[in-house]
């Protein structure tokens, strides 16, 4: 039976009430309260911004802690026109841009009363920029040379070089930090610190509790500057896996869900107290190859060393009947290691045909035959076979994978799914890189600057070890360019460049509709963090129900 259409829940994704906007008002009277309930598949493993990663601590942090200024919904990261003050409350260029002297805002102040200061804005680089830890966003914060204090309310940024995204660099990577707290510790400490569990940050939200396996809660700050949080709390209520998050979902036990798969539309649309909002998160997945040999890295990897091989596996596979057969209408064929809605010109560059005659022909050509007709080719005696690491939090990613097999197997290649726990998955990607191929998911920052971390040769999530000059180059170009337009010829030649090297067979985009409970009014969804807002979200006075009755206690 096909999977309800998306089209068919169209007047059901209602992206906003509209009278909602996206800038923070203080709350009026009879605006605030509530408590919401947010369902999560897995518990994070720290609260401590710098080392956050995975979609699960993401927006506890991002409500928790605040950046110098916010990007605005278009995710303009050119300049500094599209930003919104936050802790910083202005900022001036130098003469030569390559300064900028954030000025903070005087009534900011920590969960613990202290005033926010240039020294916290200073350590914060520190912290992001120290080798004693490993931060992915390490590798972004490239241009900045040093920050320094002007004065206890200014923070002055330093780069080496003019370019087009410095006050990006400069703001969305990083959320500050309390030094007061934090600088007697020693950086190789910090990971390990208390804070990690229990966070002091600046925003509208502060921390309360965290229950180890069961949930972790925050409240409204109501001393804050920019005013307090509409709702009194929000809780997420950690799962087991996606599909205890969904049964506490349509038991009534959590008011939203994030990233529904196609099968839960429609009990979504079957279930009154629930509404759909679409939410175009950008991501994409794809199957990656791994260029070394995974047991001595000095080595090319006998199959996937070969760009006719890859080219050969990426030509076998029939993208769109995989994107429709796992997401039906909520996915489409992923174009390029981006989402479309960063990508300048889908039309400036061409895919890797779908042709499995011609992918037979290549690894005819490369020297891998069935020689004794059992069903797989082989070189030198050596089976074309690999393993596909899945992680088991993704039931989607482990459905491509049988789909993989099975279309794999028509051009006499023997691929083997094997599912890991989410922890042993990236340890063998990405620390060990003890894998032949694997399934993985990205999701790029604005300005794909991203990329430089993912797909560059010393990207720091380059699990495949993909290295390419004539990539690295073109995309340097694209990333430093003032020019829009010739911005763009750069960004065609190096997304072409990198689809005909194939360093991953480009699968899906996902669009990834929330369930939310009716009661509450939301401000819209961000497409790079469905958060940025929550603390404007509100309870229908009408729709109000006391959450304390069902056991979760009353706010510290």
């Amino acid at each position: 039976m096909r999977l309800l259409n998306i089209r068919r829940l169209a007047g059901l994704l209602s992206l906003t009430c509209a009278a909602c906007s996206g800038r923070e008002q203080p709350a009026a009277s009879g605006d605030t309260g509530g408590t919401m309930i947010v369902t999560v598949p897995a518990e994070p493993s720290t609260l401590f911004p710098p080392l956050m990663s995975g979609t699960q601590g993401a927006a506890i942090v991002g409500v928790l802690f605040d950046r110098l200024a916010e990007i605005g919904d278009g995710l303009e990261t050119y300049g500094d026109r599209g930003f919104q003050p936050r802790l910083a409350t202005s900022w001036s260029w130098s003469n030569d841009s390559l300064s900028i002297a954030f000025a903070l805002d005087s009534l900011a102040r920590w969960h613990d009363g202290q005033p926010v200061s240039a020294e916290d804005v200073r350590y914060t680089f520190r912290v992001y920029t120290s080798d004693s830890l490993v931060v992915e966003l390490q590798s972004l914060l490239g241009n900045i040379d040093s920050v320094s204090v002007r004065d206890p309310r200014t923070a002055v940024f330093w780069f080496k070089r003019r370019m087009p995204r410095q006050f990006y660099d400069a703001t969305y990577h990083m959320y500050v930090l309390p030094s007061h707290l934090l600088d007697t510790i020693p950086m190789s400490k910090l990971e390990s610190a208390p804070f990690g569990r229990q966070p002091v940050g600046t925003g509208r939200f502060r921390f309360a509790r965290w229950e180890p396996g069961q949930r972790i809660e925050i409240i409204a700050d109501t001393a804050n500057s920019r005013g307090r949080a509409k709702l009194d709390r929000v809780i997420w209520s950690i799962a087991p896996d996606f599909g205890a998050s969904t049964v506490k979902l349509f038991a009534g036990e959590a008011d939203f869900l994030e990233q529904l798969r196609p099968e839960n539309l429609a009990q979504v649309a079957r279930t009154p107290t629930l509404r759909l909002i679409d939410n175009r998160a950008l991501s994409y997945g794809f199957l990656g190859f791994n260029f070394r040999d995974r047991t001595d890295p000095s080595r090319p990897n006998a199959m996937f060393g070969d760009p006719r091989v890859r080219r050969a596996l990426h030509m076998a596979v029939d993208r769109e009947r995989l994107v429709r057969n796992v997401f039906d209408s909520l996915g489409m064929v992923a174009l390029a290691p981006a989402p479309r809605a960063l990508i300048p010109d889908t039309a400036a560059f061409t895919q890797v045909p779908y042709n499995v005659a011609a992918a037979k022909a290549l690894l005819d050509s490369a020297g891998w035959r069935d020689t004794n007709n059992d069903g797989v080719r082989d070189r030198d005696g050596v089976p074309l076979e690999f393993s596909i690491l899945i992680p088991s939090s993704s039931t989607s990613r482990q459905r491509y994978a049988v789909l993989l097999q099975e279309q794999y197997r028509a051009i006499g290649v023997k691929a083997t799914p094997q599912v890991l726990e989410n922890n042993a998955w990236n340890e063998a990607t990405y620390e060990t890189h003890a894998f032949d191929a694997y399934l993985g998911a990205y999701q790029p920052s604005p300005g794909l600057v991203g990329l430089m971390q993912t797909w560059a040769s010393r990207g720091s999530s380059n699990a495949g070890r993909y290295d390419s000059p004539a990539f690295d180059a073109l995309l340097d170009s694209a990333l430093t360019t003032f020019d829009p337009t010739t911005s763009r010829r750069y960004w065609a030649r190096a997304f072409q460049q990198i689809d005909d090297d194939v360093p991953a067979v480009w699968l899906y985009e996902q669009r990834s509709p929330v369930a939310i409970n009716r009661r509450f009014i939301t401000t819209p969804l961000r497409a790079d963090s469905w958060f940025v807002g929550l603390a404007d979200w509100r309870v229908d006075p009408a729709q109000r129900i006391d959450r304390d009755r069902v056991g979760l206690g009353t706010p510290p």
